[in-house]
This record gives C-alpha cells, sequence and structure tokens, in this order.
C-alpha cells in the first residue's frame, strides 16, 4: 500500500497523504495541512443572511455566528501561515457583515489570508484591495495543491485539486430506519472536494462510484463512509 493510500483515525479527524504530504480532515470542515502550515476553507458564503432580510425573508444575523467561532477556534489552535478560502467567501454584492468579517480576521495577524475567487466573489476590486486577503484567480498551484473554486478538468497526476462549490453531502441510512444528510470530504481521483464551511448552505448529494472516496462529517467526527448507502 503507498503511503498516501493509508488513512490514519485520530479522535475526531482523518489524515491521509497525497505526494508525501499528509493532510488533514476536520470536524470543522475544513482541511489543514501541516506541512505547509496552510488551512483550505470552501465555501463560507458569510452576509447571505443580510441579503435574505433585503429581499423581506427574516433570517436573523446571529446564524453567522457559528461560523465566524469555528474559524477563530481553527486559527487559535492551529496558527496557520496561510489561510485559502476556496470561493464563494462572501455571498454576492457588498453589506455591512463585509466588515465584520474582515475585521474578524485581522485579529490573527499571523496568518495570510488568501481568496480564491469564486462565482459568488463579486465585490470590487477596490474593497477587497482595502481588505486583508490576497486575491488568486483558479486555478493557483500551492505545493502539490492545485486550489480552485470549481472542479478543474485535465490536472496532471501529480497534483491534487482541491475545491469547493458543489457543497458535497451524503445520505446516510442505519438499520432501525433512521437517515440523516451530513455534510462530506469526497474524493475522486485528484479531485478532492471540500464541504461547505458556512452553516447557512445547502447540500448536494453525491453519487459515490467504487473507486470514489467519502469522509462524512458526524458532528465533532469525521467518519470514513465505505459505502455511500449505509451507516451503523
Amino acid at each position: 500500500m503507498k503511503d498516501e493510500d493509508k488513512i490514519v483515525m485520530s479522535m475526531s479527524s482523518v489524515i491521509k497523504g497525497f505526494g508525501g504530504v499528509l493532510m488533514e480532515f476536520l470536524p470543522q470542515k475544513a482541511l489543514w495541512i501541516k506541512d505547509l502550515e496552510t488551512l483550505l476553507i470552501a465555501d463560507l458564503h458569510f452576509g447571505k443572511a443580510a441579503h435574505f432580510r433585503k429581499s423581506g425573508i427574516p433570517i436573523p444575523e446571529p446564524i453567522h455566528a457559528s461560523d465566524l467561532e469555528r474559524l477563530g477556534q481553527l486559527h487559535l489552535e492551529l496558527e496557520p501561515k496561510h489561510t485559502f478560502f476556496l470561493g464563494d467567501l462572501f455571498h454576492s454584492v457588498w453589506n455591512d457583515q463585509w466588515e465584520v468579517l474582515d475585521g474578524f480576521l485581522s485579529q490573527f495577524s499571523k496568518t495570510s489570508f488568501h481568496l480564491i475567487r469564486g462565482n459568488h466573489d463579486i465585490l470590487a476590486p477596490g474593497i477587497y484591495a482595502k481588505s486583508i486577503f490576497q486575491i488568486h484567480e483558479e486555478p493557483f498551484q500551492w505545493g502539490n495543491f492545485l486550489l480552485s473554486h470549481e472542479p478543474m478538468e485535465n490536472v496532471p497526476e501529480e497534483l491534487l485539486n482541491v475545491c469547493g462549490h458543489i457543497h458535497p453531502g451524503i445520505f446516510l441510512r442505519g438499520k432501525a430506519r433512521q437517515s440523516v444528510r451530513v455534510p462530506c470530504f469526497f474524493k475522486s481521483k485528484n479531485l478532492l472536494i471540500l464541504p461547505s464551511f458556512g452553516n447557512f448552505t445547502g447540500l448536494a448529494l453525491v453519487n459515490p462510484t467504487e473507486k470514489d472516496q467519502i469522509w462524512a462529517v458526524a458532528g465533532e467526527k469525521v467518519i470514513p463512509v465505505l459505502s455511500g448507502t449505509s451507516i451503523g
């Protein structure tokens, strides 16, 4: 068995290798690459609640509070040198929640924040220029990792395309007819799709083949799913 095929379970996460570099799948729905001191996060969609309120739908702003809490927890515990948001950081046009997010992250002065622009990242260039974020267009190579918002085609075998956009989820059924839909990490060949980090997002159920790999995010644990149809 190749080193990159080995999976190591910790108390709450899963560690897997690619190209001699270890990746840790975190229950906070993020990917930690310790060797690169890099944290990868996809699809935060911060500020989405404010857009709903503008449309007359009374979504309370505290729905994003847990997202900030997890962001803070990750940066305090891991102290990443680099954090990449893989697109859809902010949900569409500007509202005052952009300053909330930018100000919150600015307290982590040891971290350089990067944004791989996604389809919802449409703020004016001047707004990004005044923020803490370094802006990159997809794809952006970082070591053996090709970072993008949407899945890329024709990726060289020696690179792993890590992306978001899909909001992958899995439908798990138990023996007593119980069922639950949970977010997941989805790997197919040299493509790895991260779950959406933001709580105010939907799920797109994936249909894995026998060669694909699924890691379900179940509460405070990441669980390898050998079959996409059952658990327990």
